[in-house]
């Protein structure tokens, strides 16, 4: 029986190997690849995206920042990266936008165009409120053109929106998406709140900061700014600065280097705000000062008063601005941003338990610590 197995084995052994030479002496079938499948023609939408991105793309840079660090033994200094972002094109100046936190705290920017040219930039102005920075290059020929203007007051959710930047440092990435909501608040750390955001779908990471939103018109109809996301990354939900908020900003940024909102005349303060609306149980920004001469003081506002005895008896307290409400000292900046000097604005205010209206007409003077 052993002796039948190893016959067998033998023999099975020897038909293995003789196939598998047989295998290696034969010339293996062909595999031809497979036959492409026709498309035919690109969709209306794709081609519209397409020439949007390209008619686009050219007005879109890359901005990197670095920062000068100056050792503590030797005293040398070095320049390490910061950060990076995106920014636009605005005018034929070499002005460029970008958003305030992607130059924020860095020695030096650099600006890189799509065709790959670099240039050193130079900071113009820069408004924290809004979290909006020029920046400007010296382009000698064939500068890049300025992105055209759309406007914000006017758009509808559902609306497509086309984002170009650098996330991640991956230059000039197109993303697409919809308006998914108008006039969001967000209100940051240090309680300075940004007004009348658009909030979209359309991918946003870092990188993209400082970069576009665009209509379908490829008008610019904002400014990429921050992403909700307990990751950091992209979750779905964005928010951009709107054009009309930008088109007021940016010019005052290039002609006088910072932003200055109108003047009303009053000054005020978060915690002693918080602790009269706690007290009298009312939602209002409480004027705690009245400037003499100020648009306030030629209104009627009246501030907080001091009796004789040391006890304090509120002043007006300003419960909304044409109509639309303001709750804390944040909110009513944010709101009496959205004038211009020279605008004449309706005040409700309560004063001793009822409701007063008054014009007052906004100004560009200011004093101290006045709003």
């Amino acid at each position: 029986m052993a002796g039948a197995s190893r016959a067998l084995s033998s023999t099975f052994g020897a038909a293995a190997v003789a196939a598998i030479l047989a295998c290696s002496l034969t010339t293996p079938a062909r595999v031809d690849a497979r036959a492409v499948t026709p498309r035919g023609e690109l969709s209306a939408d794709e081609r519209a995206t397409i020439n949007l991105f390209e008619r686009s793309k050219r007005a879109v840079v890359f901005i990197s920042t670095t920062e000068r660090v100056v050792d503590f033994w030797s005293r040398n200094v070095t320049r390490i990266p910061r950060g990076t972002g995106s920014g636009f094109v605005w005018d034929d100046q070499g002005h460029i936008v970008t958003n305030y936190h992607v130059i924020a705290g860095a020695s030096e920017a650099r600006v890189r165009l799509n065709d790959g040219r670099d240039y050193a930039a130079v900071l113009v102005g820069a408004s924290r409120a809004h979290d909006l920075a020029v920046l400007r290059i010296r382009v000698p020929s064939n500068p890049p053109p300025a992105l055209p203007i759309g406007t914000s007051n006017d758009l509808r959710v559902g609306q497509s929106t086309y984002a170009i930047g650098n996330p991640f440092g991956l230059d000039w990435t197109l993303t697409t998406g919809t308006v998914s909501a108008l006039d969001r608040s967000l209100t940051e750390d240090d309680g300075n709140a940004i007004e009348h955001l658009i909030q979209t779908d359309a991918a946003i990471n870092p990188g993209n900061s400082g970069g576009p939103l665009l209509d379908s018109a490829g008008r610019l109809i904002g400014v990429t700014t921050l992403i909700f996301s307990p990751s950091g990354a992209y979750a779905g939900i964005g928010f951009a600065v709107p054009v009309d908020t930008v088109n007021r900003v940016v010019p005052e940024l290039i002609a006088h280097g910072r932003y200055l909102p109108p003047y009303l005349g009053i000054e005020v303060d978060e915690n002693v705000n918080e602790l009269l609306a706690s007290r009298l149980r009312l939602e209002g920004v409480f004027a705690l000062r009245v400037a003499p001469g100020s648009p306030a003081a030629e209104a009627g506002i009246v501030g907080v008063r001091q009796t004789r005895d040391g006890g304090i008896i509120p002043g007006d307290a300003i419960v909304a601005i044409d109509g639309k409400p303001v709750s804390s000292v944040a909110r009513f900046n944010a709101r009496l941003d959205d004038y211009r000097a020279g605008d004449t604005v309706r005040l409700t205010l309560s004063r001793e338990g009822r409701k007063v209206e008054v014009k007052v007409t906004l100004s560009s003077t200011r004093r101290d610590k006045t709003t």
